[in-house]
């Protein structure tokens, strides 16, 4: 009988102790990060919190009931964290609802698909409650490309025997400007790229090219077309961003942070560059500092039809010695070395620090999608790599002077030639500081856009049809 009542009375304490520890949870963070894509708001606490929501859609407003803390300074603290500038979020309002509940409103901009979820510890990061505020309506990020393209084209002088397409289709108008006028000079035009696309009769028609009308007997009696009159597009993924702040320097640079950069002086080289005559154009997977998961980067990538996918990195080790640079490629089968191995591990870890809702409905969708890489796609890669490397060599030091292989997630596009370039190692105390000169990271720009260019000029991209 004692022994019963010492049980019953020991799990009496039990349960009073969870209830008090859940009372007393304790708010270490809150972070807001906007972006055009989705607007992310994150609670951190030293313990798991229990929340149930309710969106208002007119006003458009996102209701969260969070159980287990009581309003803080730091709570309070998200109301000043909401910009003007946020595209999604209008602002926060945070009160005491009851004992132990504090309600967070959301007030919206407009209308969103409401992700909310918790995350395990994980890295530097304890216990995260997360809301991810999608938006419902987001423009084509194609037709935004050659939207862009077209504002910086000449316009056309109007030809009565061809009447301009219809000014909503802004993909005809580019199509109509290019056919009508010459193609500017490019500084960043590679100087040995072919003049001519080989194609085979049976595909050379104008119906095989991204976004062009098939016009019938249009080509009966003239010559094979000596270029694709098309853009051509290069995805940029800045590695890492947001929660997830990559690898961090002995002088605290953060690899997201210096990624983005380079990828922001990649984009002003390749809009400014052609090949045989066509408009190159990159996309950024991700413009600003937020979380974009592995496999949402190679998804963006094939909305967009893109015709390279280039991910970009800072590499580090436990030991400030390794240095140089490495390019790697997607493996089908197993690592090209123990190194290629670990790095691509490391990589994958993304997803789990940046805070990936793996209860979202489609992400097996795109897992199983994306694991269809071809074996087609991995020799492109490998070329494309290679062409790379050799350009990074004569501006840097290498870490490996051939490509890697290993099995990154960013890098399973089936039909995209992909690479990740780990640009130097952060955590060598030299090459962090380089990664911090603007000097270098132009240098360093300028060599993968010649990377760029000796791939094209080996293998001119192809004829494409733009999906709809």
């Amino acid at each position: 009988m004692k022994r019963r009542s010492f049980i019953e009375q020991g799990a009496l304490v039990l349960l009073l102790g969870q209830a008090q520890l859940a009372r007393g949870a304790s708010i270490v963070a809150v972070r807001v990060w906007p972006a055009a894509d989705y607007s992310r708001v994150t609670i951190e606490s030293d313990t798991q919190l229990t929340f149930s929501q309710t969106f208002v859609p007119n006003p458009p407003r996102l209701a969260v009931d969070v159980r287990g803390i009581d309003l803080s300074p730091a709570l309070k603290e998200l109301v000043a964290k909401v910009g003007p500038t946020d595209p999604t979020i209008n602002g926060i309002r945070v009160g005491q609802f009851g004992p132990g509940v504090v309600r967070l409103v959301v007030d919206l901009k407009q209308a969103i698909s409401p992700q909310v979820f918790t995350l395990p510890p994980v890295a530097a990061y304890q216990h995260r409650l997360v809301f991810d505020l999608y938006p419902t309506q987001l423009a084509d990020p194609l037709e935004t490309l050659i939207a862009e393209r077209l504002k910086e084209a000449t316009p056309a002088a109007p030809t009565p025997s061809k009447p301009a397409p219809p000014a909503g289709d802004a993909l005809d108008a580019w199509m109509a400007q290019a056919a009508s006028t010459a193609p500017a000079a490019a500084p960043y035009s590679p100087a040995n790229t072919t003049t001519s696309v080989a194609t085979s009769a049976g595909n050379t028609s104008a119906a095989g090219q991204k976004g062009l009308k098939h016009s019938p007997g249009a080509f009966m009696s003239a010559p094979t077309p000596q270029a694709t009159d098309r853009l051509i597009i290069i995805a940029l993924d800045a590695g890492h961003g947001g929660e997830d702040p990559g690898a961090v320097g002995p002088s605290g640079t953060r690899e997201k942070d210096v990624v983005l950069k380079l990828a922001h002086r990649m984009r002003a080289r390749i809009n400014g560059a052609s090949v045989n005559g066509n408009a190159m154009r990159a996309f950024l997977t991700r413009d600003a500092d937020y979380f974009v998961p592995l496999r949402v980067r190679v998804d963006k990538a094939r909305q967009v039809q893109a015709d390279l996918f280039i991910s970009l990195h800072a590499d580090a080790f436990f030991t400030p010695n390794p240095q140089g640079a490495s390019v790697f490629a997607l493996s089908q089968g197993g690592a090209s070395s123990t190194a290629a191995r670990w790095m691509a591990a490391k990589e994958n870890k993304a997803d789990e620090i940046g805070g990936l809702n793996v209860k979202a409905k489609d992400l097996q969708v795109k897992r199983a999608l994306l694991d269809m890489s071809t074996t087609a796609q991995i020799k492109d890669s490998l070329q494309l790599g290679s062409a790379m490397l050799g350009e990074i060599g004569r501006v840097g030091k290498l870490h490996k002077p051939r490509v890697e292989q290993a099995g990154f997630a960013v890098l399973k596009a089936p039909d995209i030639p992909s690479v990740l370039v780990e640009a130097a190692f952060i955590s060598n105390p030299e090459e962090e500081a380089k990664l911090n000169s603007e000097a270098f990271l132009d240098r360093l720009a300028d060599a993968l856009m010649r990377g760029i260019d000796r791939y094209f000029s080996k293998k001119p991209p192809l004829a494409r049809n733009r999906s709809t």
